[in-house]
C-alpha cells in the first residue's frame, strides 16, 4: 500500500509559490497527481493555460482566480474546476498565505503567455 508521509513529500518552489507533491508516479500513483499549494500574501502567478483538467480546492485563505477572463474571489472551502485549455491566473491579494489542494492527471503542462511550456515536476 503506497503511503506518502508528510515528511517524504517533495517540495518545489516556482513563481513565488510553494508546491508540496504527494501523489505522483514516483510515489506510486498510476493516473493522478495531487499536491498542496502555498500561495504567500501578495503573490500573483503568471497567466498560464493548462492541458489537463485540474480540481483546485482552497483549504485556507482567499484568492482571486481569473479563469478564461472571468475573475472570482474564492474562499476556504471553495473548489474551482479548471478544464483543459483554460487560461488562468491565481493571485493572493491578502495579508496571509493561502493553502490549496490540487488534483490533476499525470502529464499536466502549463503554457505561459510568452509561449514557454512548463512541465511541473510535481505533476508528472
Amino acid at each position: 500500500m503506497p503511503v506518502v508521509r508528510s515528511s517524504e513529500a517533495v517540495v518545489h518552489e516556482i513563481h513565488g509559490a510553494r508546491f508540496v507533491s504527494y501523489a505522483t508516479p514516483l510515489s506510486g500513483s498510476k493516473e493522478l497527481c495531487a499536491w498542496r499549494g502555498e500561495i504567500p500574501a501578495g503573490t500573483k502567478a503568471p497567466t498560464h493555460t493548462v492541458n489537463r483538467e485540474e480540481i483546485f480546492h482552497l483549504l485556507s485563505g482567499e484568492l482571486l482566480m481569473t479563469l478564461d477572463g472571468r475573475t472570482e474571489r474564492i474562499a476556504a472551502g471553495d473548489t474551482v474546476i479548471i478544464n483543459p485549455g483554460a487560461t488562468l491566473t491565481v493571485e493572493n491579494p491578502t495579508e496571509e498565505t493561502a493553502t490549496s489542494w490540487v488534483t490533476t492527471s499525470i502529464g499536466l503542462q502549463a503554457e505561459l503567455a510568452d509561449g514557454t511550456v512548463i512541465t511541473p515536476p510535481w505533476a508528472n
